[in-house]
This record gives structure tokens, C-alpha cells and sequence, in this order.
């Protein structure tokens, strides 16, 4: 016969595994209701529940565990933030458990479950598009979370985040004063609203200038096969040209359709991009880019959810930092 599980209980008990992982394995407080708790409880006593050995040694107290789910564990920038994360996560004495939804909605839903039934005491999340309704459970259930690098519009979390918005139009401006007959940007097809922040900043800078812009999306998943495409249909080298790539991922992409059409930077055109990552230092041209503050945004992400962890408020703050524009030699 099947052992039952916290799976079964949370089925049986209509709510969410991370509420009956909380009851089962925490000290009690206010964050669970008494008749939710009371019908846990009689639930797995109903079933013949029996914790394993991980929930029995944790005798009602904190796990030390820590859940941290980014969207592309392959994108320089989260396998960089995960190792600063987790080197200020071990400072105070947590270990961490990592997980990469890939964009995902429905795996970034199962990560959440996963890692409740981990018994984590707290996560920390980049949301993907249409992760509100998973969201919302954790919060429902006052389960500790707090965001980096992104936020959705109607969730309300604790979190931390760079000026996108600002350090785009400060971007804009440096190209607009460069005397560009055309400045293209190239970004997502995206609901996420930390990228249409990038868009926005960049949009309100350009139309106080004179010049001459073209906005170039491509859809998350289809970088490779839209970015070359795209740049091919929109690129007029007769023109003293320059783009801006929002993310890493989009200017890895355009620098190697550069190179294969032996366009060269900045003599043929001038190149911004997002975010620091090995591949630019690989380009013949040092690339102009954004340096986002990633040790800042560890510990304080960090600390944030040590504060959620240790005395949980519905109303957490959202900090900012300020990420830096580091001028090279790929703008002429």
C-alpha cells in the first residue's frame, strides 16, 4: 500500500502543500488559521500520515533551507546572482536549494511545491509571465517570499530590483548625444514588467531628440531564430547607426550576426548592451554595457528573507539599486 504523503493531505484537506508543511513541521504562530490547522491535522490522522526522516528531525523548528528559483539558470546573470546568494545565504547559516523554471509558468508552479514539501523556510524568486496565480498562493498562505531581478505588477512582495527604467534613458541619452541618424532597440515581446521598463526608459528619452528609432522585439524562446532575422530585415549600414541590447542573451545574439556578416564595431556600428557576461570580452571590440550591482542584490535579497523568515510582515519593502553604465570602445 502507498505510503501517504503531504501531497495526499494538502488533496484531501483542499489547500496548498505548503500550508500542511507548515502545520506538520513548524512552530505554531499566526500565520495558519486554527480551523485550517485543526483540519490538517485530523486529515493526517485520518490518512495514517507518517513524516519521514527529515520532517521528524526537524522537531517543529526552522529547516535552514532556502529555496531560490531563477528563470535560466543558463543566463550568466542568475548562475552569477545564485553564487553570490548562496555565498550570503551560508553567512547565516542556510543552505541552498536551487531550481531554473526556464521560463515556465507550470515549472516554476512545481519548483514551489517542491520546495515546500523541502520544508524551505523562505524563497526567493525571479517571476516568470503568468506565475501570478502561484504567487499568490504562497502569499495567501503568508509562506515567506521575497523577488529579485523582476516583480509583477499585481503581486505585492518584498523584493529587490535595479532602475531599469532609469539607467535605459540615461543609455538613450548617451546615444542620442552622439549624433545617431538612427538608434534601434532590440528587446522582448514581453508582459515582464522589469523589460518594459528598459523599453520605457529608452522610449521616453528618444522622443525628446530628433533622431530617428526602430524598436526590434523578439519572443523569449525564439532569440536565435528572430534576432538574426530581424537584424538583416532593419539594419541600413548607410546610415551612422547604433543598438541597444537589452538583455545579455539579445547581445550575445546580435554580436554573433555581426561577426558572420563581418560587420565591424564600432566602424560600421555602434553597440550597447545589457548586462555583463564573458562573451562580450570574446568580441573583437570591447562592448559597452550595463554592470548590475549582483553582490548587492544577493545580500540584500538575502536579508530580506531572513527578516520575512524570523518575523513575517504582509507588506514587505521593495528596494532599488542602481546599476552602472560601463563606457568602452563600441560606441564610435
Amino acid at each position: 500500500m502507498k505510503r501517504a504523503s503531504i501531497k495526499d493531505i494538502a488533496r484531501i484537506a483542499e489547500v496548498s502543500v505548503a500550508t500542511v508543511s507548515y502545520v506538520l513541521n513548524r512552530k505554531e504562530g499566526s500565520r495558519i488559521s486554527e480551523a485550517t490547522r485543526k483540519k490538517v491535522l485530523e486529515v493526517a490522522e485520518h490518512i495514517n500520515y507518517t513524516p519521514n526522516k527529515i520532517a521528524r528531525s526537524l522537531k517543529m523548528s526552522k529547516s535552514k533551507l532556502i529555496g531560490l528559483i531563477v528563470a535560466d539558470i543558463s543566463n550568466d546573470f542568475y548562475s552569477n546572482i545564485a553564487r553570490n546568494i548562496e555565498d550570503e545565504a551560508m553567512k547565516l547559516g542556510y543552505t541552498l536549494l536551487i531550481g531554473s523554471c526556464d521560463e515556465n509558468p507550470e515549472k516554476f508552479k512545481k519548483l514551489t511545491e517542491l520546495f515546500s514539501e523541502q520544508q524551505v523556510d523562505g524563497m526567493i524568486i525571479a517571476p516568470v509571465v503568468d506565475s501570478d496565480e502561484s504567487i499568490n498562493k504562497l502569499i495567501k498562505e503568508e509562506y515567506p517570499v521575497v523577488t529579485i531581478d523582476r516583480y509583477l505588477k499585481n503581486v505585492s512582495l518584498p523584493g529587490v530590483m535595479i532602475n531599469n527604467s532609469e539607467i535605459s534613458e540615461h543609455i538613450c541619452g548617451h546615444l542620442v548625444n552622439r549624433n545617431f541618424d538612427e538608434i534601434i532597440y532590440v528587446g522582448y515581446d514581453t508582459k515582464l514588467p522589469h523589460l518594459l521598463d528598459r523599453q520605457n526608459g529608452f522610449d521616453q528619452r528618444i522622443l525628446k531628440s530628433d533622431i530617428s528609432a526602430k524598436r526590434i522585439l523578439t519572443g523569449i524562446h525564439t532569440i536565435a531564430e528572430e534576432i538574426p532575422a530581424k537584424l538583416k530585415e532593419n539594419l541600413d549600414l548607410s546610415k551612422k547607426t547604433a543598438i541597444y541590447f537589452s538583455s545579455n542573451k539579445l547581445g550575445i545574439a546580435g554580436l554573433r550576426y555581426l561577426i558572420d556578416h563581418n560587420i565591424k564595431v564600432p566602424e560600421d556600428l555602434s553597440v550597447v548592451a545589457f548586462d555583463e557576461t564573458e562573451a562580450y570580452y570574446l568580441f573583437p571590440t570591447e562592448v559597452s554595457f550595463v554592470r548590475q550591482p549582483l553582490a548587492d542584490m544577493a545580500k540584500e535579497s538575502v536579508k530580506l528573507l531572513d527578516s520575512q523568515i524570523n518575523q513575517y510582515t504582509p507588506d514587505g519593502k521593495r528596494v532599488t539599486l542602481h546599476a552602472r553604465f560601463i563606457e568602452r570602445n563600441s560606441v564610435k
